[in-house]
């Protein structure tokens, strides 16, 4: 993993501003106007090109309806050991936090996430841990509810969290998914939860508005 040329903290700081994602006023991010300039200059910052998006500074709707559904029913997270998988912006992290979880871990592969992950939940006043370990296929470490938002837009990656999660889910963890109708979501073996109408962009979607669902997966 190559190593910012500078301080990651100081270059989400300049290149973003504090915004609260639509769905989820009561939180406030470090995030992105445009996706292809923070992309570019993200690529000049590590002086490497073939980077995928700054998934870190954007709400996607996935982590908007997951985090929505927590914060309108707390009972779900308060006084559970947490992990905030594929975290990106730290969104659903916070929102866990802010609910009652701890501890929160919010886990992402990316180095600018995990800056953008600690801004963010130093933003809004909460405190949760963050990992850029790959977890995919590790044992339980204690968690009790597991929460995943969007990451099934790639076949390779979704079928390897989705062996892993079913693994921990027939092991008692709860998992829940916000997903707005992915390509490689789970076709069976899931519970709807609710839905939700998430506002977005035609410059992330193809579309102004997401219909987004949060689900339960099932043990195998």
């Amino acid at each position: 993993m190559t190593r910012p040329s500078r301080d990651p903290a100081a270059f989400i700081r300049g290149n973003t501003a504090l915004h609260e994602p639509p769905l989820i006023p009561e939180i406030s991010l470090h995030l992105a106007s445009e996706i292809v300039p923070i992309w570019q200059m993200t690529e000049e910052e590590l002086e490497k090109s073939g980077l995928p998006p700054p998934f870190w500074a954007f709400a996607w709707a996935g982590g908007q309806a997951l985090s929505r559904y927590i914060l309108d029913n707390p009972a779900v997270v308060s006084g559970k050991s947490v992990l905030d998988f594929g975290s990106g912006s730290g969104l659903i992290g916070i929102a866990a936090a802010k609910s009652g979880g701890k501890p929160v871990l919010s886990a992402d592969i990316d180095l600018f996430a995990l800056e953008a992950i600690k801004l963010n939940a130093s933003s809004n006043g909460v405190e949760i841990e963050a990992t850029a370990e790959d977890l995919v296929g590790v044992e339980n470490r204690g968690w009790e509810i597991i929460l995943v938002g969007d990451m099934c837009y790639e076949r390779p990656l979704a079928e390897r969290i989705e062996a892993w999660l079913r693994r921990l889910a027939a092991e008692g963890v709860e998992v829940l998914i916000g997903d707005p109708g992915r390509t490689y979501l789970p076709k069976s073996g899931l519970e709807k939860l609710v839905s939700y109408a998430v506002k977005t962009t035609r410059e992330l979607e193809d579309t102004d508005v997401r219909n987004t669902s949060v689900w339960r997966l099932l043990p195998a």
